[in-house]
């Protein structure tokens, strides 16, 4: 007789009592797969919206500035050389290491015009990079989709008395407005927006770009580190990575990573105590059973081997059933919680795994007393229950 093939047969007489055991350990268990699945799933979304939600490297061309003072006085300050960057050069990014990580790339070009006249900022963008970078514009209207278009802020709007569809002359050239930006509250309302290549023509820059915005975020790598890689690509340039955003984004991130391994734990812990009650009921209804084993010639070794192994078993059972429910969970709670589309949830066989492994090691801690229990018992219990 071995203590496999009785502790089998333990579980099968004891049907109702293993499979409450079962059901509470699936129940635990379905409850972590889901929470880390969809955890995991909300992570990638949240990541990937944050990286398209503003910029978080700034190049600019590098300029030398001379700050003037004497006898503790500030005279001010002279610029000694100032430069633009070459729209061509931009095409470097995408060489770097980690060019996978770079979102968004975003030249802009400013410079004034005069409307109506008076001296206004000009912006010329890639409408598409452009908006979908700055995610809080918000436009009465559409961006521009050709040369001889414009967006204009809200106080440039309400200044030179623009609305959506009037026509409006820059420097000569005419440019009909698609659409007016609402208040931001910062300089954004004091732009007019065109498209980049009709900003270089109004301003006589040909291929010229005042500075360029990038999108950038990796869970792995820091921010800075690619700063440093588009300074090598970009020579005479500033790159300047905006570690604050950075941090905060990252740290959302791992407060919410956090929060569910905190969750999981006390789960873990209320089901090794499940397990405990269990299985301490159950050596408790076996006193005589277990009594007689002793009494048989079993040693203590083999009473605690005999209760592990049971509920290795059901932890087994309980393991694999508990990944299925948790995914077919997941796959029905998270439209729930995602927004938009393009999230799914993945199966992974190392989840399956180590939900199997978890369902084993919380049996086992929660059935480790009571099985000690059970060795303990005297064998002379079941010799005058006899």
């Amino acid at each position: 007789m071995r203590l496999h093939t009785v502790a089998l047969a333990n579980l099968r007489r004891r049907s109702s009592r293993a499979a409450f055991l079962v059901a509470g350990l699936l129940v635990g268990i379905a409850t972590v797969v889901t929470l880390l699945t969809m955890s995991r799933a909300l992570t990638v979304q949240a990541q990937n919206q944050l990286e398209t939600y503003g910029a978080n490297i700034v190049v600019a061309p590098r300029t030398d500035d001379l700050s003037l003072s004497y006898g503790g006085v500030a005279l001010g300050g002279v610029r000694l050389q100032a430069r633009d960057l070459r729209e061509a050069d931009l095409s470097r990014i995408s060489t770097i290491p980690n060019n996978k990580n770079v979102a968004i790339v975003a030249p802009e070009l400013l410079g004034a015009v005069e409307v109506q006249g008076r001296q206004t900022l000009l912006l010329g963008v890639r409408p598409r990079d452009e908006f979908e970078l700055k995610k809080w514009w918000r436009l009465d209207g559409r961006p521009p989709a050709a040369g001889d278009e414009l967006v204009a802020g809200s106080t440039a709007a309400r200044r030179l008395g623009l609305r959506t569809g009037d026509t409006v002359a820059l420097d000569g050239r005419d440019f009909r407005v698609t659409g007016v930006l609402r208040p931001t509250g910062s300089q954004d309302d004091e732009l007019l927006v065109v498209e980049l290549g009709a900003a270089q023509a109004l301003l006589g820059k040909p291929g010229k770009v005042t500075l360029v915005q990038v999108a950038a975020l990796c869970s792995d790598c820091p921010v800075e580190e690619i700063a440093v890689q588009l300074g090598d690509v970009l020579p005479g340039t500033t790159v300047t990575a905006m570690q604050q955003v950075t941090r905060n984004r990252m740290q959302a991130l791992d407060v919410f990573r956090t929060f569910s391994y905190v969750i999981a734990a006390i789960i873990i812990a209320i089901e090794a105590l499940v397990v405990f009650v269990t299985m301490m009921g159950s050596v408790n209804a076996r006193t005589r059973e277990i009594g007689i084993f002793r009494a048989l010639g079993f040693r203590r070794a083999h009473v605690t081997l005999l209760v592990l192994m049971e509920a290795a078993v059901a932890s087994v059972v309980a393991g694999a059933l508990g990944y299925l429910a948790g995914m077919g969970a997941s796959h029905l709670l998270l439209p729930f919680f995602a927004e938009g589309r393009g999230v799914t949830v993945s199966w992974a066989p190392p989840l399956a795994a180590a939900a199997v492994l978890l369902a084993v090691l919380i049996g086992s801690l929660g059935s480790l007393y009571p099985a000690l229990h059970a060795s303990r018992l005297d064998p002379t219990v079941a010799l005058r229950a006899i």
